[in-house]
């Protein structure tokens, strides 16, 4: 008796298991419909990644390959930059048109968020959206209405929301200023 609740107990422990970061294989089977290819000159924003063309991209993807999809979607990168003060470690990012940046650590993309563009950037060569109707510059309407929304009380950076549980955004004059997944650099 003694002998099957130890095997029990240890079942349950690592059943409890789980980063919480990277997808399992099972898990990535399950949305590869979710990460298939989209127009050539498109990127498709999603909370564990992103499709730019043909190619799909989980967090944890290198840097070298996504910069290049990127680059044939959306034309060549505006900048780029290191943050080193950033809680989570130091963030390489890179900037594209349309507004997009991603995150980077280690070589590996860890997080994007999406805004407007900057004053002075040229337009991006191609699409940049998100599934489903919030996207930047959405009505405010519009994200409060979607599945899984979520005000963020307290936030010291502004009007922040919740999309589920990997995506956020904020919102500024009654629009959808910036949406974000995975790692990001704000101070709070």
């Amino acid at each position: 008796m003694r002998l099957a609740l130890l095997a029990l107990a240890g079942a349950l422990a690592l059943a409890g298991c789980d980063s919480g970061e990277v997808p399992s294989p099972a898990e990535r089977q399950q949305g590869e419909a979710e990460q298939g290819a989209v127009a050539a000159n498109m990127v498709e924003l999603r909370s564990e990644g992103l499709s730019a063309g043909a190619e799909a991209f989980y967090f944890a993807a290198g840097q070298a390959e996504v910069e290049a999809a990127l680059a044939k979607a959306l034309g060549a990168k505006i900048r780029t930059g290191r943050n080193e003060e950033c809680g989570a470690g130091p963030i390489d990012f890179a900037d594209f048109g349309g507004g997009l940046t991603l995150h980077f650590q280690d070589g590996r993309l860890v997080g994007w968020n999406w805004h407007g563009p900057q004053d002075g950037d040229p337009p991006a060569t191609g699409t940049i959206t998100l599934p489903g109707k919030v996207q930047v510059g959405a009505a405010r309407a519009i994200v409060e209405a979607a599945p899984g929304f979520a005000k963020i009380e307290g936030s010291t950076l502004g009007e922040e929301f919740a999309l589920g549980e990997r995506l956020g955004g904020f919102i500024a004059a009654d629009k959808v200023e910036m949406l974000y997944a995975g790692t990001q650099c704000f101070f709070r």
